[in-house]
């Protein structure tokens, strides 16, 4: 049975605009938390550093979804804006568990992120594997956990671990499809790197999927199965009818990135285990398929 009224938090950003949107285009009614004034009766500012969200206004509701977090490679990272990346998914979870639990919400849709599973090599990866080391492993089971209010209400909670969305504009590929375009689009590092991709439209409708369902603990949202860094550049290339042979020395990306080249450096061989046994399907199921919906 389809959620009635969906409560989203990160709507503004580019899953959640998409999401908002597809919920509204199926009849779903969607209450948008932002952080500035409130532009519309659909919207109800927040603020999680404050502590400020409304339980009344949670209340009625199917189900809430957070998306809200600072961009992980939207700036380089320092010691505060690290912080910043932390504290903006951990507070957004907890305050959005606390007062869901207090609304009487049945439900949550916590963002979450396959960084849990740190660089891993060739190691596959599915919901049951254990998480590693880093920076983003570490922030991921923070953010995990800020979910634990509603969990000890008798809330459902479903945590999406997205993998590399790809979308026509913005998001974290948008500079790879920039180089691409300009044929220099090569390997990063070695290539040899698994990036586990999944297109945005088969995101929204996993997303979807999951507002819906019963599914609970981690769910792994990518294609069904990662991808090589080295393979995307190639295909990348063909498509556009560009060359894909410019290595980006690792040495050069942690001197222009700093820190966050060792993220993209490395290696996620993540495998979306619990939908495929849950028989979900994808729009957008192999490399070639999204690279051509992003094309388009």
């Amino acid at each position: 049975m389809s959620a009635e009224r969906v409560v989203v938090a990160g709507s503004t950003g580019l899953i959640g605009t998409a999401l908002c949107a597809h919920l509204r285009e199926r009849g779903t009614e969607v209450v948008e938390l932002v952080r500035g004034e409130s532009g519309s009766p659909h919207q109800v500012r927040w603020d999680a550093a404050k502590g400020v969200l409304d339980p009344a206004a949670l209340e009625g509701s199917d189900v809430v979804v957070n998306l809200a977090g600072a961009g992980v490679g939207d700036k380089r990272w320092s010691r505060e804006y690290k912080e910043t990346i932390l504290r903006s998914r951990v507070d957004t979870t907890r305050l959005l568990a606390e007062r869901a639990a207090q609304a009487g919400v049945a439900r949550m849709v916590a963002g979450s992120a396959v960084g849990f599973y740190g660089d891993r090599g060739e190691e596959v990866l599915t919901e049951a594997s254990a998480g590693g080391t880093g920076f983003l492993a570490e922030v991921v089971r923070a953010w995990e956990q800020a979910a634990d209010p509603a969990r000890e209400a008798g809330m459902s909670v479903a945590h999406a671990r997205t993998g590399i969305v790809m979308a026509r504009e913005g998001g974290a590929m948008d500079q790879v499809l920039t180089l691409a375009r300009l044929g220099l689009g090569g390997p990063l590092g070695s290539g040899r790197q698994f990036w586990p991709l999944i297109s945005l439209v088969d995101e929204v409708r996993a997303l979807t999927w999951l507002i819906d369902g019963e599914v609970e603990g981690p769910v792994n949202l990518g294609a069904p199965q990662p991808t090589r860094q080295v393979d995307l550049a190639k295909e990348l290339g063909r498509q556009l009818h560009r060359p894909a042979v410019l290595p980006a020395p690792k040495p050069a990306m942690y001197a222009v990135l700093g820190e966050f080249a060792g993220e993209i450096l490395g290696s996620q061989r993540v495998l979306p285990q619990v939908l495929r046994e849950q028989d979900f399907t994808w729009e957008h199921p192999d490399l070639p398929a999204m690279v051509r919906w992003v094309l388009s």
